[in-house]
């Protein structure tokens, strides 16, 4: 028997591996095969619920700030530290402290969320997952608000997630040079025209994505691409087209870069669906806790062994192999989606 995502959280430890040994006499115990929902769904009792959603928005946004401006100092005078030492020892003992800021940072994201977020977390599957090792993550894509969940559910469970952003990110105030120093992979996504014209664009991204690799693989990471390569709208939905009806069309190019230079290092897949029952909310109505309800579900799945490479080439028959899995993995997850949003 195992406790519901609520009531695993509300007894959560430090360390992951405590949570597993939890047991709570709450009616939400359930065997494996059950789905882990809690009975009542009651609401979150939120401090700062009281307030009018706009005054609860900007709190939030300052409480964010206010954060971010503290940890972000830190992380820049270790990552100033490992500029001016560009050794592998020094990096070596460097990395796990500036991934221990961003976790103290996401650490403290969760604690304004509890406090002015009302939310109705239904989270299932992140539990059994061993905190040490290599994992490639990825996650179907509505909102910005997908980055923040991702990090509350995983923050401590798993090792820091690392995302595959577009270039432009990198110009974000402060953010970009946090990212930077964190070693996010920075990915120009050249559209397929601009591919086909111009061939040597797609080994920019290559590179970009075998360097930061070699660098995940001095300390176990979490590696997080949203395949889809941008959020999911009706418009965008409508204008690529695809078999799915909650889905964008994947793009293995990010994933298999990564399968290519790290594939026999992850330990697993970790497969993540986002459900939001009452809509995408815009980053404002987040912050203003306009968010009732949010359904996570994590499953560990085996990476193919012809999708592992660690010699960083990527040819068209690995690009190929890999999108196929990608596929069928999208098959799965647009059903999953459709039965979570029926409930």
């Amino acid at each position: 028997l195992k406790p519901c995502g609520l009531c695993a959280d509300k007894f959560r430890r430090r360390r992951p591996r405590h949570t597993a040994r939890l047991r709570c006499a709450h009616p939400c115990m359930t065997t494996p095969e059950s789905p882990p929902i809690h009975p009542s769904q009651p609401p979150v009792r939120a401090p700062l619920a009281v307030l009018p959603p706009p005054l609860r928005g900007v709190t939030a946004f300052v409480l964010l700030l206010v954060n971010t401006l503290w940890w972000c100092s830190l992380l820049f005078v270790l990552a100033l530290l490992r500029l001016l030492l560009p050794l592998p020892a020094v990096r070596r003992r460097l990395d796990p402290l500036l991934n221990a800021v961003a976790t103290s940072w996401i650490a403290g994201n969760s604690g304004w969320m509890r406090l002015t977020q009302p939310t109705v977390w239904d989270v299932a599957g992140h539990t059994d997952l061993p905190y040490r090792g290599w994992y490639l993550v990825t996650c179907n894509h509505q909102s910005w608000t997908d980055i923040f969940v991702l990090q509350h559910v995983f923050n401590r469970r798993i090792p820091l997630l690392k995302f595959f952003l577009k270039q432009q990110l990198i110009y974000v105030p402060v953010m970009g040079l946090a990212w930077w120093a964190l070693d996010f992979p920075f990915m120009r996504r050249h559209s397929e025209e601009a591919l086909r014209r111009h061939p040597e664009k797609r080994q920019q991204d290559l590179d970009a994505t075998r360097r930061a690799c070699a660098k995940f693989s001095l300390v176990p990471t979490s590696v997080m691409n949203f395949v889809e390569g941008t959020r999911f709208t009706p418009a965008k939905h409508a204008a690529q087209g695809g078999r799915w009806q909650h889905l964008l069309p994947p793009k293995a190019g990010g994933l298999a870069m990564a399968l290519a230079v790290l594939g026999e290092r992850f330990e697993s897949l970790v497969d993540v669906t986002i459900v939001y029952p009452d809509g995408a909310p815009r980053f404002w109505d987040f912050l203003c806790g306009r968010v009732p309800r949010v359904i996570v579900r994590v499953q560990r799945r085996d990476i193919p062994a012809d999708c592992r490479r660690s010699d960083g080439s990527v040819d068209a028959p690995f690009r190929k192999r890999v999108h196929h899995w990608l596929l069928g993995l999208w098959d799965t997850k647009d059903a999953q989606i459709e039965a979570l949003r029926a409930r």
